[in-house]
């Protein structure tokens, strides 16, 4: 029985050996393969680390060439508004020593402008005294005359009124229509001829025949509307002041009045003959509308 059990003792080494190779062989093997596997991942780290290096320094070159450009583009800048403001400076500077000049010249030209006005303006002066003193002068002589004329004026008009005290024993004054005293009335052609003389008022002669339509006399516009010589009355249409007044059976020599405007004087009408076919007379306007109150 030992006999046996030796047997197998030595039966079950011999067969472990072989497979305990296997296993260190498999083992071996798979070391290996994991020194295999880690060499050529630490070359593709190394391959990767080294591309990545390059890329580095590329980019780092790059950066630096771009940030060398930049600067240089700055400083080319900075060069060229540097060299714009130096002009621009030298450039004001030429066109403040322009302008003190122009002025300065400006200044002169004013001045000798000034002088020649001054001196023209005393000229002037001169020649206005001297015109003063003649005018004075003559304005002495003329008053004079005026005085002297005055004189005659007034010496004409005490004739005047003298002659028409003597030939005027016919003109006289009226209540007009209105209820106003009239001016002196003339009757005849003589009577106002002395009225004109008297200068008092503006006047008028004027005829009116039947069929005419209207006729302006003075200011105003009159249409004969009936003539009765029989009883020498007549009656009128006056045009004033756009309106129509009509100045019914009035005598002759009567002082048929209207007023105008505002004026203070009223238009007086006198008619000095009535006949069958018209009527004749005169019309004395105030020679200034005075304002009524």
């Amino acid at each position: 029985m030992n006999q046996d059990e030796n047997n197998i003792s030595q039966t079950s080494r011999g067969s472990a050996h072989p497979a305990v190779y296997f296993g260190l062989a498999a083992g071996l093997v798979l070391a290996l393969s994991g020194d295999a596997y880690l060499i050529v991942r630490s070359s593709d780290i190394s391959a990767q680390l080294a591309a990545t290096r390059r890329d580095a320094q590329t980019q780092v070159a790059r950066l630096g060439e771009v940030t060398t450009n930049m600067l240089e583009q700055e400083r080319q800048q900075i060069q060229a508004l540097n060299d714009d403001v130096t002009g621009k400076y030298a450039n004001a500077n030429s066109a403040v020593m322009r302008a003190r000049q122009e002025a300065l010249k400006a200044a002169s030209k004013l001045s000798a402008k000034i002088e020649a006005e001054q001196k023209a303006v005393g000229e002037q002066i001169a020649e206005v005294k001297e015109a003063n003193t003649t005018a004075t002068a003559k304005l002495n002589d003329d008053v004079s005359g005026v005085k002297t004329d005055v004189g005659s004026v007034r010496t004409d008009l005490a004739t005047t009124r003298t002659d028409l005290d003597k030939t005027g024993a016919d003109l006289k004054r009226a209540m007009g229509d209105m209820g106003v005293m009239s001016g002196l009335i003339a009757t005849n052609s003589k009577d106002l001829q002395a009225l004109r003389d008297l200068g008092e008022r503006n006047y008028f002669e004027f005829s009116l025949k039947k069929g005419e339509m209207t006729k302006k006399v003075g200011s105003l516009t009159l249409t004969l509307k009936k003539a009765d010589p029989k009883h020498n009355r007549y009656t009128m249409a006056v045009l004033v002041d756009d309106r129509m007044v009509e100045k019914k059976d009035k005598t002759i020599n009567e002082p048929v009045q209207l007023y105008t405007g505002n004026s203070k004087q009223p238009y007086e009408i006198v008619v000095n003959t009535v006949q069958k076919d018209g009527v004749a007379g005169y019309l004395a306007a105030p020679k200034v509308n005075l304002a009524r109150r």
